[in-house]
C-alpha cells in the first residue's frame, strides 16, 4: 500500500523557516518523482518544488526559487522541502504527491502559516 506523510507544518513569522517532511512508503523512490504542490483557499492547487528518484533532478516554482530548497533521505525514505524566508504569501495547505508516468499518490496535507 502506498503511503505519503507529510508533516512539518506550523505558524511561523515572516522572514522565519520551516521543514516541511514527506515519509513515503509502499513504492520505489528510484521510479518516481516526489513533489510539494500547496493549496490556498480560493485558488488552484499549484506546484512547489519536485525532485526525482532516478537522477534527482530537482525543480522549483519561480517564487520560492532561492528560499527553498527539496531534498530526499533514501535512507530513511523521506523527502524534505526546507522553506527559507517565509513569506505571508507562502501560506496555504501543503501536500506531497508521488508521480510515475501519470500514476499519482497523495498525503495528506500540512498547514503552513506565515504571518506578517
Amino acid at each position: 500500500e502506498v503511503q505519503l506523510q507529510a508533516s512539518g507544518g506550523g505558524l511561523v513569522q515572516a522572514g522565519g523557516s520551516l521543514r516541511l517532511s514527506c515519509a513515503f512508503s509502499g513504492f520505489s523512490f528510484d521510479d518516481y518523482a516526489i513533489g510539494w504542490f500547496r493549496l490556498e483557499p480560493g485558488k488552484q492547487r499549484e506546484g512547489v518544488s519536485c525532485i526525482s528518484g532516478s537522477d534527482g533532478s530537482t525543480f522549483y516554482k519561480d517564487s520560492v526559487k532561492g528560499r527553498f530548497t527539496i531534498s530526499s533521505d533514501n535512507a530513511k525514505n523521506t523527502v524534505y522541502l526546507q522553506m527559507n524566508s517565509l513569506k505571508p504569501e507562502d501560506t496555504a495547505v501543503y501536500y506531497c504527491n508521488a508521480n510515475r508516468w501519470g500514476t499519482s499518490y497523495w498525503g495528506q496535507g500540512t498547514q503552513v502559516t506565515v504571518s506578517s
